[in-house]
């Protein structure tokens, strides 16, 4: 798993990062291929969210993830969530603070 730049972010990456930021969750974009886009800070834990296009033909046959980030996910021994959308990411944030 090299270090390698991202060129393309979904378009709605920036949108869902706004509403987690007015949520009071701090958000850096990761960068190395396969890892999930975003880390999140909230309720003094960090989680892990990879944001989908629902645009995207791939998330809308169910799927989505590409090759790296399914390889990077069957090693990975911690939690990822995936959101589509700002409400998908409210509603991730108000089940973590459950």
């Amino acid at each position: 798993m090299g270090l390698t730049g991202r060129d393309k972010r979904d378009n709605n990456e920036g949108d869902i990062i706004r509403a987690l930021r007015r949520m009071g969750c701090t958000v850096v974009q990761l960068s190395q291929r396969g890892v999930p886009d975003l880390l999140v800070g909230a309720n003094g834990r960090n989680y892990l969210v990879e944001v989908k296009n629902p645009d995207n033909d791939k998330v809308a046959r169910g799927g989505g993830c590409t090759g790296a980030q399914l390889d990077w996910r069957e090693v990975w021994r911690g939690q990822v969530d995936d959101v589509q959308s700002v409400d998908d990411a409210v509603a991730m944030v108000n089940r973590w603070r459950r």
